[in-house]
């Protein structure tokens, strides 16, 4: 597996607090058959989640040392999920956030509860900018829970969806493992990511998987677990 949904740069979110946090979790990861790695710290602007792109490279960068040193054989890249805002494209501009591998694909979450209020139009324009979306676990969210058409109307406009893995073993309850079962079963999902905050997750891939051969053959299984997010990291 391709994991281009991670929380494992350390103190600058709500994933790993140490280096040594962030070793654990890709260690746990690499034990399920994940081979690489997108780094996606949370990005909010005005909150404290704000952590620049220099400073997350910094961390990134004495992270792969430890790796090296621990014998840790996993590819790792750099990107961010960010909080929606109008000022995607220009935080891209400053140098505050990363796209995903430094590739045309962003990765960018919605409000959990409630709504953004333009939130179609800023996705919409990120597309003409030349960037490509990725919408970060569309299943959580609460207004696409309530109207499915809302959600459909994102995949016309473009929009690719990345599911977390947890969510197909119930990981965020049952409105959520509902809504990722739909969208497996219509073939919505342009790949999956861990979402990993903490090496708590023991065996959570591989207990998904079992569940997501209902959905998927063999040959669409390597596409939305490998194939698509190979894709980002080749920029293709």
């Amino acid at each position: 597996m391709i994991d281009i949904h991670s929380h494992i740069i350390p103190g600058v979110d709500d994933g790993a607090e140490t280096l040594v946090d962030s070793v654990e979790i890709i260690r746990e990861l690499a034990s399920q058959g994940v081979t690489d790695i997108i780094a996606t710290p949370h990005f909010v602007e005005g909150s404290v989640y704000e952590s620049p792109r220099e400073k997350n490279k910094e961390l990134f960068r004495e992270l792969l040392q430890l790796l090296k040193e621990r014998e840790v054989d996993v590819n790792l890249y750099l990107g961010n999920e960010i909080y929606i805002t109008e000022r995607i494209d220009q935080l891209i501009k400053d140098g505050m956030v990363s796209t995903l591998a430094d590739s045309k694909y962003i990765l960018v979450e919605l409000p959990l509860n409630g709504e953004y209020s333009n939130y179609e139009d800023i996705l919409e324009s990120l597309g003409y900018f030349g960037y490509q979306v990725i919408l970060a676990h569309p299943e959580r969210y609460g207004i696409f829970q309530e109207d499915y058409s809302r959600l459909m109307n994102l995949c016309e406009m473009g929009i690719l969806l990345q599911c977390n893995i947890g969510s197909v073993i119930g990981k965020y309850g049952k409105d959520v493992k509902k809504q990722v079962k739909r969208l497996m079963k219509e073939k919505r999902v342009f790949c999956f990511g861990s979402d990993m905050h903490h090496a708590r997750g023991k065996n959570e891939i591989v207990r998904a998987m079992k569940k997501m051969r209902k959905y998927y053959n063999d040959s669409e299984l390597e596409r939305v677990l490998v194939k698509n997010p190979r894709s980002i990291l080749k920029n293709s």
